[in-house]
């Protein structure tokens, strides 16, 4: 699908889905491409909208960003500071206290005191997640950020890089570890700078994150309950399985949670609770793609495997005594003869998984709890400890790209999937810019389920049908961007290109997180692009009409991250909007004063909207 043309268009969905009425319009005055060096510093909004024929001025509104405290306490934590497992600050190289300017996702939660709270993500090792105290004018619907804290991870040996997260049916706050350490490198001795990062969190040096450090600890959702400010419960679902976890999305039933896998050679994985509205206890499954259609972004049924079902308690006890070493024996891959792909000996199970990059392995299951059999609960214990690998050899796809976003939209009853790149394992031993068939990483020893024709690095949204029991079905695209350059998949340079934008700039380039307003037929998609869009978008896009429309960019070296929607918290509508690491990803050459790397947390207010 051709991105759109950006002149203001009418947002009014046309009658006739087979599906509830919906009836509402939005009209938006798009936010200009920015050009000038002034422009691309700042964050640019669309001027106003018309809202069911009502005029609305649009203002980003700046909640809070990194290092800012609550209004009303203006001596306490500083929104985005790191602490240890002692609750000690911690430090950056020059002495001072470390703060991350990688703000992620941010939720409006209403506590059990009903007061209105935030929780909020920071991407770092460790991670850190803050409650906000909120209050809310009566007259304009504007949020102020009273007190803020960072939560505490101490009985769960802390956080891990918080990407995105959603809002469950019930009301909690469901986060995210993203980009799980790989137990591989615990083994073998030689774990990566940005995985030892994480024992400055037990107060010791990177080079001691061999001993103090366990890699199982970390990769899964995270769910928080606010009662009041100063009680908040944070719970670790192991039940659900250990990946580079973009986020969880819980749907309607209370019970089916779709979780995407972020990162090079990754899966797609459904968790299905045992009981509606709690998922300490459930079954996984992996999607394997059946592909219908290799061009373009691809088209494909989807086939579900079952991984067994666990519990949390189960989990916690299994990472505590077991290692990978325990899991899995491992051998190399029989290379003898270079004219021949590598093929791994036999009782061995070739795989290809990531997250890093793709990488062929040989495994075989061992008997892990060492009863003298192995069984179903070593199955289950590789399912939730290695959970990437464990599907990967049970014939789980896991060729996908950076998958990210995931929304639900009610009237087609169908989920919207974000892969921000269509490349390196989507495609047929090949790379973007790459002579078809001359790469052989990310598919050699894996199962090659997507062998799509072309890539494209500016990425796609998917819609993935779903039966009466919120299972997908089928997945295929509905918005792609276009690229400009062959370094990005197009077949030759576009006289378009301007040498800085490698897709085009009236369409999506590495789209990232997703939300959907109900009612209005409308999908926002955030971007996370490097050299995609020199500054980051924030889109309206509507389905009916196949409109696309720019709400928002970001900074130079910024990503616009975890855009939500809320239709109606007292009267008044939100979506949020985080801008991450300003200067960070990209230009950091155009940084002239260091205060401005810090992150946004903030949202757009409307009246409600309710479908």
């Amino acid at each position: 699908m051709a991105p759109s043309r950006t002149q203001a268009i009418p947002f009014t969905l046309a009658l006739g889905w087979c599906a509830p009425v919906l009836a509402g319009s939005l009209v938006v005055s798009p936010a200009p491409v920015p050009r000038t060096d002034a422009e691309k510093h700042a964050i640019l909004t669309a001027p106003h909208a018309l809202i069911n024929g009502v005029k609305v001025e649009l203002h980003y509104h700046t909640l809070l960003r990194s290092g800012q405290t609550g209004q009303a306490d203006p001596d306490g934590y500083r929104f985005g500071q790191l602490y240890d497992q002692k609750g000690q600050p911690l430090l950056a190289e020059d002495g001072s206290p470390y703060l991350s300017h990688h703000n992620d996702f941010s939720s409006l939660l209403r506590g059990a005191d009903e007061q209105l709270y935030m929780v909020s993500h920071f991407e770092s090792r460790p991670g850190a997640m803050y409650l906000t105290a909120l209050t809310q004018d009566t007259q304009t619907g504007q949020l102020t950020a009273q007190r803020t804290r960072p939560l505490d991870f101490s009985a769960l040996n802390g956080g891990w890089v918080h990407c995105a997260g959603s809002v469950t049916p019930w009301g909690t706050h469901l986060g995210s570890e993203e980009y799980e350490p790989d137990a591989k490198q615990w083994r073998d001795g030689t774990i990566s700078d940005y995985n030892a990062a994480m024992a400055r969190y037990f107060g010791a040096a990177p080079e001691q994150a061999q001993t103090v450090v366990n890699p199982y600890d970390y990769g899964y959702p995270i769910e928080v309950q606010v009662a009041q400010f100063d009680a908040a419960t944070v719970t670790k679902h192991y039940a659900m399985g250990r990946i580079a976890l973009e986020l969880g999305y819980v749907m309607p039933d209370r019970k089916t949670v779709y979780m995407s896998d972020d990162g090079t050679n990754v899966g797609l994985f459904r968790f299905v609770a045992q009981q509606p509205g709690d998922l300490s206890a459930g079954t996984l499954w992996v999607a394997q793609w059946q592909q219908q259609d290799a061009d373009g972004a691809g088209r494909a049924r989807l086939n579900w495997i079952n991984l067994g079902t666990a519990t949390d308690v189960e989990v916690r006890d299994w990472i505590g005594r077991y290692r990978f070493a325990d899991l899995f024996e491992e051998t190399a891959p029989n290379t003898a003869d270079p004219d021949t792909p590598a093929q791994c000996p036999n009782g061995f199970t070739a795989i290809n998984v990531g997250h890093t990059t793709g990488t062929h392995q040989c495994l075989k299951l061992r008997d892990i709890n060492q009863d003298g059999q192995i069984d179903t609960l070593d199955q289950t214990i590789a399912s939730r400890l290695e959970t990437r690998r464990w599907a990967a050899m049970q014939g789980g796809t896991t060729e996908f790209r950076k998958m990210e976003g995931i929304t639900y939209d009610a009237a087609r009853h169908q989920l919207y999937l974000a892969i921000s790149e269509i490349d390196y394992g989507m495609l047929n031993f090949s790379r973007a810019g790459r002579t078809p068939g001359s790469v052989s990483t990310y598919d050699q020893g894996g199962a090659n389920h997507i062998q799509l024709k072309q890539a494209n690095v500016c990425g796609a949204v998917y819609a993935l049908e779903l039966d009466a029991h919120y299972t997908a079905l089928g997945m295929k695209p509905l918005i792609t961007g276009t690229p400009l350059t062959v370094k990005y998949g197009a077949s030759a340079q576009a006289a378009a290109y301007d040498g800085q934008n490698q897709c085009d700039v009236n369409g999506i380039a590495n789209p990232d997180n997703l939300t959907f307003i109900p009612g209005y037929d409308t999908l926002i998609i955030g971007e996370d692009s490097g050299a995609g869009h020199q500054n980051d978008v924030l889109w309206a896009y509507h389905l009916a009409s196949d409109q696309l429309m720019r709400l928002q960019t970001s900074p130079y070296g910024s990503e616009t991250t975890s855009p939500y929607f809320y239709p109606d918290i007292n009267g008044f509508a939100y979506l949020m909007s985080v801008v991450q690491h300003p200067y960070g990803e990209s230009d950091a050459d155009k940084l002239t004063d260091p205060r401005h790397r810090a992150g946004y947390t903030g949202y757009f207010v409307f009246l409600a909207l309710n479908p």
